[in-house]
């Protein structure tokens, strides 16, 4: 197989994973030009794979070892036959690609395998930072944009909120997986424990939906800060971009008007809901 050859098969196997896993962002991705979707999906199906060593079964010394090994892998991209890591590596020589975002990544995923939870939200903020902050300034590089002073850090907010989303979405999840993001500042204050009722579902004497509330009310700021990047971005770029940052907006605004969809299950939009983000994207109109 021809060097060209290689590349587009490593791309191929990077845009399969983003159309199995990414459930939201590939909705947004699809809208991109072919090789802008092309660089995105590497950068996703290589932030999956740090996320999976995170969120897998292994024993927790052997999860730091997995990504002490990817860590290293990343830093000598040229020495990797990798299809997803070859596919990055295209990606990056082509496009301003912050290569050294994914150690932040791994910085993040790291203190989840470490799983010491949060005392103030600042700690929370660092945490959301490095996990999906991080992500926000890689497709920052993708997508290119006409202040590249100011457009990492608004995608550094944008990233933030959608993890705030996350966090509110996925405390039942979370919490049946051993751990708990809410700060404990914030559990504090509204009286909360989070726990598991004898049905299965979160226990909520009227605190955790006040919590909840809030909390999103809180994420809803940093969204208006970080949607600042959209008119900096060519209108592919900003239509993606708004189609990922939309569906998650949209999942929000759910969870605050009723908290208790999260009592006991994963929220998630419909397919049909999700496609009308992304159509409401390409003519330009957030969610």
């Amino acid at each position: 197989m021809t060097m060209t050859g290689t590349i587009e098969a490593a791309y191929e196997v990077c845009e399969d994973t983003t159309r199995s896993q990414a459930r939201n962002f590939h909705y947004g991705i699809r809208l991109l030009p072919r090789a802008k979707r092309q660089a995105l999906c590497a950068v996703y199906a290589l932030a999956r794979r740090v996320d999976d060593i995170g969120d897998g079964d292994l024993p927790d010394d052997a999860k730091r070892r997995e990504l002490a090994a990817l860590r290293a892998a990343i830093a000598r991209l040229d020495g990797s036959s990798d299809p997803v890591l070859v596919a990055v590596r295209d990606a990056a020589r082509r496009l301003p690609i912050p290569i050294d975002a994914f150690d932040e990544l791994i910085d993040g995923v790291e203190t989840d395998v470490e799983n010491a939870g949060f005392t103030t939200f600042d700690e929370l903020v660092v945490y959301c930072r490095r996990v999906a902050g991080s992500i926000g300034r890689l497709c920052v590089g993708v997508f290119g944009a006409s202040d590249l002073q100011l457009a990492p850090l608004y995608a550094d907010q944008l990233g933030i909120a959608l993890q705030q989303t996350n966090i509110l979405r996925d405390i039942r999840e979370d919490l049946l997986n051993g751990r708990v993001y809410l700060p404990t500042d914030d559990l504090d204050r509204f009286g909360v424990e989070v726990c598991l009722g004898a049905d299965g579902a979160l226990v909520d004497d009227g605190g955790l939906s006040a919590l909840i509330r809030f909390a999103a009310d809180r994420a809803r700021g940093w969204y208006d800060d970080g949607l600042r990047l959209i008119p900096l971005l060519d209108r592919r770029s900003a239509a993606s971009a708004l189609a990922m940052s939309g569906i998650y907006r949209r999942l929000l605004d759910q969870i605050a008007a009723d908290p208790s969809l999260v009592r006991d299950r994963r929220l998630s939009l419909s397919g049909r809901q999700k496609a009308t983000v992304a159509i409401r994207a390409l003519a330009g109109r957030p969610a």
